[in-house]
């Protein structure tokens, strides 16, 4: 993105800020997007940025029967919103190429995607926006992976979240969110600071690990 006299403008502390961020390198391509507020969001913002990542969060861990299509679990990201009578009009996902494309199929949530199978990468990126007023989308990127199941008889999938980065705590309602789901928020965070802090240490980036600490809080 190359800013210009004739578009960009001033960002503000009273408005929500989307970005979609993403890079092609040499073992993979990436592509994540998160949302967030500077100053004091709106009740209804922040409900319905809370119930964007109850979606996200209900769909990443959710354990399902391989060679199962994305479609049939998909209103899994949705739920949360249909509760309250809010959706969004685009995909909940699509295939991530390995230095290719950012948006490859066969691989995704729609009616003609292939069955899931363990070593697919895929988007999970639910939303909500308000034409004219604000746009919320969590998008991170997930390795479909063989779960593990108390029975063992067949053959389970569950998504392994490979983009590690933290999510706002300033436009998260945590009393609409269940016990599971704190425990999954709270599990994410560790693997964040597991991975990507010793990293940010390495590289003598104080001021960017003190503020993953503090993003990555129980």
């Amino acid at each position: 993105h190359s800013p210009s006299n004739g578009s960009s403008r001033t960002l503000s502390t009273r408005e929500m800020y989307l970005f979609d961020t993403g890079g092609q390198y040499l073992d993979g391509t990436t592509d994540i997007t998160r949302t967030v507020h500077w100053g004091e969001p709106t009740p209804l913002q922040k409900e319905a940025y809370t119930r964007v990542l109850m979606g996200n969060i209900d769909l990443s861990r959710l354990v399902f029967p391989s060679n199962t299509a994305g479609r049939t679990v998909e209103s899994f990201a949705r739920r949360a919103l249909w509760d309250v009578g809010l959706n969004y009009g685009h995909g909940t996902g699509h295939g991530i190429g390995n230095f290719l494309s950012v948006h490859e199929s066969p691989v995704g949530f729609q009616s003609n995607n292939v069955l899931l199978e363990a070593g697919m990468f895929t988007s999970i990126e639910p939303g909500y926006y308000q034409d004219g007023e604000f746009g919320i989308r969590i998008e991170d990127v997930a390795l479909v992976v063989e779960a593990q199941t108390e029975s063992g008889e067949e053959t389970f999938l569950t998504f392994e979240m490979v983009s590690l980065v933290p999510y706002d705590r300033n436009l998260i309602d945590l009393s609409l969110l269940s016990p599971e789901q704190i425990r999954y928020l709270n599990s994410y965070y560790e693997r964040i600071r597991a991975h990507v802090g010793p990293e940010l240490r390495r590289q003598r980036l104080e001021e960017a690990y003190a503020w993953l600490q503090e993003n990555t809080k129980p």
